[in-house]
């Protein structure tokens, strides 16, 4: 019984996964895309739960779905649509856009809950692996990957603040200041 369940909401985290994670890449809008996004790694979370890696699904929130995706939207901000960002946060207010991500969402909250409590007075089989442990294995096997994914997000954010930044027009102070006055004084002498 308890093994069928597991299989069950395996496969329904799966398909929220899959759903939002195609979500994400057909949005035009990059908040709404963001909101699949975190739906999506909200059911990776549960799939590495019920795999028996608590740890990890616990790091998936922590760091993918939180501070990621703050990191996410800081480069949404630092880009400033302007008027057209403006007009696109109105339609965040329309509660036809949120239907989709708050019923994938309660299905994985449904889904976790039902988890907890068919677990809960039952042994599980887990290893505990602890944060020394993982941090063994990103920075000793597996260094290259993780300082390959530093870099990549560096280049998001140096690119993100140079595509956001504001070209202004830089003036001498002086020629800018004396300039009108050059041609005042010339008219009235």
């Amino acid at each position: 019984m308890e093994f069928e369940l597991m299989i069950i909401t395996f496969y329904i985290a799966s398909i929220v996964a899959v759903v939002s994670t195609l979500m994400v890449i057909t949005r035009k809008n990059a908040v709404h895309a963001l909101l699949y996004l975190i739906v999506s790694l909200l059911s990776v979370s549960i799939i590495f739960f019920i795999l028996g890696a608590p740890f990890m699904a616990a790091l998936e929130v922590i760091i993918y779905a939180g501070a990621i995706m703050v990191l996410f939207i800081f480069v949404i901000m630092m880009l400033n649509l302007g008027s057209e960002a403006a007009r696109m946060e109105n339609q965040l207010l329309n509660p036809k856009m949120w239907i989709v991500p708050v019923i994938l969402t309660l299905i994985l909250i449904i889904e976790f809950i039902i988890v907890l409590i068919k677990i809960n007075g039952q042994e599980y089989n887990s290893v505990i692996i602890s944060p020394k442990q993982v941090g063994i294995s990103l920075f000793g096997t597996y260094l290259l990957g993780v300082e390959l994914a530093a870099m990549l997000l560096l280049a998001g954010i140096v690119g993100a603040y140079h595509l956001g930044k504001e070209k202004k027009k830089i003036l001498h102070r002086y020629l800018a200041e004396t300039e009108p006055d050059l041609r005042v004084k010339g008219k009235s002498e």
